[in-house]
């Protein structure tokens, strides 16, 4: 990953409380995982920012050495890498995704 792509993701992670890496938009999710983390999202009433890895090879495979995670979405709270949509399935089922989120909502 050059410079430019890790300080660009630095700055997303950083200046939106909650961002999505995902597989489209929170409109046209083309990908089941990323529809998922965005319907749970939703369901919490969440405020959020996505960014659309398919229309940006560089951001695609920078989030993914950024975070050394493989797979698309992720998530980011406050800077900090949450999960991908397992992950975040898991909390929300475990009723523990708001604790998590509350903070970067109330920033």
């Amino acid at each position: 990953m050059n410079e430019a792509t890790k300080q660009r993701i630095d700055e997303l992670v950083t200046n939106n409380p909650v961002m999505v890496f995902m597989k489209g938009d929170r409109y046209f999710p083309q990908c089941g995982f990323s529809g998922t983390v965005i319907q749970i999202l939703e369901n919490l009433g969440a405020q959020y920012t996505t960014a659309d890895i398919l229309s940006d090879p560089e951001l695609r495979q920078g989030i993914k050495e950024y975070s050394n995670w493989p797979t698309i979405p992720q998530v980011y709270v406050q800077g900090k890498f949450v999960g991908g949509c397992d992950i975040m399935r898991e909390l929300y089922t475990r009723g523990e995704l708001p604790t998590v989120l509350e903070p970067a909502l109330k920033a």
